[in-house]
């Protein structure tokens, strides 16, 4: 089986689907989460510089056509801090 690749919507950069996050708008619900669900998603790198652009320049609300809350970006952070800890 070949592998699954996507593209950083921050960086562009393009890699297999395991070096991503991925956020989901969820359908039909139209709820913003991490990880899970079916509906329209977007990857994005676990990068300090990708993440705090797709924040800066709504990448993320764009991407997915939904308002991204707040919430989410403050977890993806914690999320990044863990990651560079864990790579230490």
């Amino acid at each position: 089986m070949k592998p699954n690749f996507r593209r950083c919507i921050s960086c562009r950069r393009i890699g297999i689907k395991q070096e991503f996050w991925r956020i989901v708008r969820v359908f039909p619900s139209g709820q913003v989460q991490l990880d899970e669900g079916m509906g329209r998603s977007a990857y994005i790198c676990p990068q300090p510089s990708c993440l705090s652009a797709a924040q800066k320049k709504n990448r993320l609300g764009r991407s997915l056509h939904a308002s991204v809350p707040e919430t989410l970006y403050e977890i993806l952070w914690q999320r990044l801090a863990q990651y560079d800890e864990k790579s230490s």
